[in-house]
Order: C-alpha cells, then sequence, then structure tokens
C-alpha cells in the first residue's frame, strides 16, 4: 500500500473529492425535495421519484461543468507551465486530464439513467393522478387547472394525454431524449475498439457535445416539474391545510379554503456550464486561429516500416522536449485533427514528427507525401501542447520507454541532451539516463540509429559515457536474425543496428530492470516515463509500486504515460 502511494496518494486523493462532491450532492438534495415542504404537495403525486429525479439532475450540473475542462489542452498546458515551479506530483496530475474525462462522462451516463428513469415514474404517476376519480389528494392536486390555469401542478392536463405524448413534445421531455441519444452515442463510440479502428465515428460522433450542451441549457425551460410558492406556503401551509383540499365544502370559510399556489423550478444548469462552456469556446478559437497560421515542410523523409517524417517552420512556434501537436491535412480531411509528438529538439531551427501508417489518415497522408507532386500538400499544426515527458529533466534519475513508434518523445528528449552535451550546458539536472526501446522489427531502429551513434561518441568524447544506457529489445525476429547476431556476437558493434550496445531478443524482464536500477541509485527520485501501449503500462505501474517506498532513504519511482 505504501508504494502505492508513492505514486497515486495525489490522484486518489483527487478523485476522493470528486466522488464525495457527488455524494454530497445527491444526498443533500435528495433530502430536501425529499423533506421540504413546498414539494409536499408535488410529493402527494410524485412519491419519491421526485427526489431521484433533482437529485440527479444535481449531479448531472455538476459533471457536466467538469467535462469539458480535461480537454481544455491549452488551459493545461498554461497551468503545467504556471506549475513548473510546483510539485512534481501536482503536475502529474494533468497528465490524467483524459482518465478523468472519461471518468466524469461515465458518471453523466448513471446519471443520466437515473434521472431519467425517475421522470419515466414521474409521468407515469402524473398521467394516472390525472386519470383518477376518487377524490385522493394526488386525484384532486391534477384537477386544480381547471379552477385556475395558473394554480396547476400536473402538468398532463387531459385524460386523453399519453405519458409518450408529454415525453416527445414538450420541451424537457424532447430536450431530455436528444440528450440522452447524444450522451450514449458519444459513450459507446469512444470505447478502445472504436477509437482504434474506426477514429472518424469517434471524432465526429464526439462533437455531439455541442448538442448535448445545448439540449441541457433548455431541458429546464419549461419547468414541468412545480412546487408550492413561499407567498402560498405562508397563507396555506400543506401541513395545515391539505385535509382541506380533500374534504373541502362549497360554504367553506376556513383561510385553509384557499388552494394553493404554484410555480416552476427555476432553470438553473446554464448556470453550471455557462462558464467552462465559455472557456471551451475560447479554446476552439484559439485552436482555429493558431491552425491557420503558414506552416512550411522544409523537408520529407520516408523511412523503413512505413514511417514518414515531416520537418516544419512556423512563425512563432517554440516547444520543449516531450510535447507534441496536433496536424491537418485540408487535402485529406478538413476537420480531422490528430495528435504527434514532436521528435525535433527544442535546439533546432525546425520542428518534425513522425508518422506511422496505422490507420485510413496515416496512411493516405503518407501516400500524399509519397507522390512528390511539385506542389507539397498544406498542412495545419495546432500546439504545441505539454505532456508528462516534459518533466524529464527534473528528476536526477530517468527510465525512458519506447514501443515502436513510441519512441518519438524520446527521440526529442535525447536529441536536446546531444545539444546540451554540445553547449556544455551545465544547468542540466539530470544525471543518469536509462532508455528502453521495444520494437518488433529491425527496420524499425533505422528511425534514429544515427542520433544514438552520435549520442554515443558525444557521450565519450565529453568524459561522460556513463551518463546514458540504452537497451534495444527486439520483440520479433526470424531464425536467420538470431543465427547472424549469434555468430557475430564477439564484434564491437551489433549485426542489427552497427551500435556498440548489442540487440537483445526477447522482452524486458522489469523486475531486473529496476532491481537494478534501485542498487545503483539507492537514495534517487526516478522519474519512468512510458510511450506505449496499456498492457505494458500496467507492467512498469506494478514494477514502480514494488520497488519504490516511502522511506526517504530509499529509491522512489515515479511513473509517468504520454496521453493523447
Amino acid at each position: 500500500m505504501g508504494n502505492w502511494l508513492v505514486n497515486h496518494w495525489f490522484s486518489a486523493a483527487v478523485l476522493v473529492t470528486w466522488l464525495g462532491i457527488n455524494v454530497f450532492l445527491f444526498t443533500y438534495y435528495f433530502l430536501f425535495f425529499d423533506q421540504d415542504e413546498r414539494y409536499f404537495y408535488t410529493r402527494a403525486i410524485l412519491g419519491s421519484a421526485l427526489a431521484w429525479a433533482r437529485a440527479s439532475a444535481k449531479c448531472l450540473n455538476f459533471n457536466s461543468m467538469l467535462i469539458l475542462l480535461p480537454v481544455c489542452r491549452n488551459l493545461l498546458s498554461f497551468l503545467r507551465g504556471t506549475c513548473s515551479c510546483c510539485r512534481r506530483t501536482l503536475r502529474k496530475q494533468l497528465d490524467h486530464n483524459l482518465t478523468f474525462h472519461k471518468l466524469v462522462a461515465y458518471a453523466l451516463a448513471l446519471f443520466t439513467a437515473v434521472h431519467t428513469i425517475a421522470h419515466l415514474f414521474n409521468l407515469e404517476r402524473y398521467n394516472d393522478s390525472q386519470q383518477a376519480t376518487d377524490g385522493s389528494l394526488a386525484a384532486i392536486l391534477s384537477k386544480m387547472h381547471l379552477k385556475n390555469s395558473n394554480k396547476w401542478l400536473n402538468p398532463i392536463h387531459s385524460n386523453q394525454t399519453t405519458v409518450e405524448y408529454v415525453a416527445f413534445t414538450t420541451i424537457p421531455g424532447l430536450t431530455g431524449v436528444i440528450i440522452t441519444l447524444a450522451l450514449i452515442l458519444m459513450v459507446t463510440s469512444s470505447t478502445e475498439f472504436i477509437r482504434r479502428n474506426y477514429f472518424e465515428v469517434f471524432w465526429y460522433t464526439h462533437h455531439l457535445f455541442i448538442v448535448y450542451f445545448a439540449g441541457l441549457v433548455i431541458h429546464g425551460i419549461a419547468g414541468l416539474v412545480r412546487g408550492q410558492t413561499e407567498d402560498s406556503m405562508e397563507e396555506v401551509h400543506p401541513r395545515r391545510c391539505a385535509e382541506y383540499l380533500v374534504q373541502k365544502h362549497e360554504e367553506c370559510r376556513h383561510v385553509c379554503c384557499k388552494n394553493p399556489e404554484f410555480s416552476s423550478i427555476p432553470a438553473e444548469s446554464w448556470k453550471w456550464v455557462l462558464a467552462p462552456v465559455i472557456l471551451y469556446a475560447f479554446e476552439r478559437i484559439l485552436r482555429v486561429w493558431r491552425a491557420r497560421q503558414k506552416v512550411v515542410v522544409t523537408k520529407v523523409i520516408m523511412h523503413p516500416a512505413r514511417v514518414l517524417e515531416l520537418q516544419m517552420q512556423k512563425k512563432g512556434f517554440r516547444m520543449e522536449v516531450g510535447q507534441y501537436i496536433f496536424v491537418n491535412c485540408p487535402a485529406i480531411s478538413l476537420l480531422e485533427w490528430h495528435p504527434f509528438t514532436l521528435t525535433s529538439a527544442p535546439e533546432e531551427d525546425f520542428f518534425s514528427i513522425h508518422i506511422r501508417a496505422a490507420g485510413d489518415w496515416t496512411e493516405r497522408i503518407i501516400d500524399t507525401f509519397q507522390q512528390q507532386k511539385p506542389e507539397m500538400p498544406r498542412i495545419e499544426v495546432d500546439g504545441p501542447f505539454g505532456t508528462a515527458s516534459e518533466d524529464v529533466f527534473q528528476y536526477e534519475v530517468a527510465m525512458l520507454v519506447g514501443a515502436g513508434i513510441g519512441v518519438t518523445p524520446f527521440a526529442s528528449i535525447l536529441k536536446s541532451i546531444w545539444y546540451k552535451f554540445q553547449q556544455a550546458d551545465q544547468t542540466l539536472k539530470t544525471k543518469k539516463i536509462y532508455f528502453y526501446w521495444l520494437c518488433r522489427d529491425t527496420g524499425a531502429f533505422a528511425w534514429f540509429n544515427d542520433l544514438l551513434a552520435s549520442l554515443e561518441q558525444k557521450m565519450v568524447e565529453s568524459g561522460k559515457a556513463d551518463f546514458l544506457t540504452y537497451r534495444l529489445f527486439l520483440t520479433g525476429w526470424d531464425t536467420s536474425i538470431a543465427n547472424n547476431a549469434a555468430l557475430h556476437y564477439d564484434t564491437a558493434t551489433d549485426t542489427v543496428t552497427g551500435l556498440r550496445h548489442k540487440t537483445i531478443f526477447g522482452r524486458p524482464m522489469w523486475n531486473a530492470e529496476f532491481s537494478a536500477v534501485a542498487t545503483a541509485h539507492p537514495r534517487s527520485v526516478v522519474g519512468v516515463f512510458l510511450c506505449g501501449p496499456g498492457a505494458l503500462a500496467k507492467d512498469l505501474q506494478r514494477s514502480c509500486h514494488q520497488h519504490s517506498s516511502l522511506d526517504p532513504r530509499k529509491v522512489k519511482f515515479y511513473f509517468n504515460k504520454e496521453n493523447f
């Protein structure tokens, strides 16, 4: 448990706070609508379904307020910049933005289900009370619209009106249906399978959030659920006067013989979501403005294993190591934007990305640039945006783990280190870097073999040969490659990469790797950075937990993962 707390105590605190607010809101408003005397007559018709509907509505408003904040990329980058002097624990929390976004979305789905089911019960009870002729309080309250149209409590004013009619023709009913459908489509299209294999479906469906927020703001305007007015409460308090509604005679002279008056519950969803919607609108305007700035593609390189490298320039573009950008190619799609980690270093006079063929859009952009037309396709860029890898130089010891194309953020880091050694930078806090690269095929290693070779040479020339330890793992190979490597094992350089460090066939034994790092740096805080699949993330997180200690005299491993 102690080891787990090293990495997750702040995330756990945020989660507990969020859950606590949801529980408080639901409990407080459930009890309020279940006991408050202004809703005495409303409960006479609806029963406890009123409290279930209103309590879940409050939680829906709260989570709708939060859902946009984690996807305000510019806001997060600004916070990361302003928190540069803060503890790493606070900055790390910003890297869980998409996880929190999904969590809030699931909460919205849950409270939407509760709210919808409660209102279905409410509509059924409204309808039953309207048709009832038994002289009960609910039946009498439902007929009050016949005497004074301003004093109605039951929105169903006719025995011929059906539940379905109210659900699909009134403003609350229709917007409720639209909101629910939009939310269902957004949640289901966000599954890992859809995003990986049908990204366009996810991308376009997710923009139904505009419909969701528009419907949410309109939803409560009609105010079908009503309660007794404050003035009416003073004159005809329900605890004192309810029985007179049932037993009232024509000649009644008692003060309670007056009919109670009712008013709608004010719509307040807009108050919850106004600020985040405005903030997100500014976010999108800023993205459009930045995307319209001219981008010049200065160099196009086609690497093995169908990996396209684009080197670009843009006026005023400034980056840090490990950051990413969103890229759009109007010739392929006007609306689709895809994230790519920057592989260039801040010290270079250009910025670059590596694009691997992994779907329709990436296949098409690679084909487009391979055609070598006289005029280069136009590229639009939004960013850069901060990620976990920005913090790599905040640690004295860093473990960088890349899988396949996931090596890209570390290319930026390693290039930056190369430039820092070139310039004899004395401010570099990092004293040791362990770099692990896992690839399925040998062609992938060619992406930046030259960079690793230059780094090796530079470290030796600087007298810091021990600064960088890298281990390359080939996870997929055939017999001929393995036999060739075995025959030339005693040579100075590796037969697969041409580097001094030998390629390892198979997957890393992470417990052994972490144990070795812990032994070599017994009192250090080690930053573990991953750009790779979820399964590998679980392995590394487990190793971080197992080898970390709350004891300040022992090593601690902090896990960081790239999230887009």
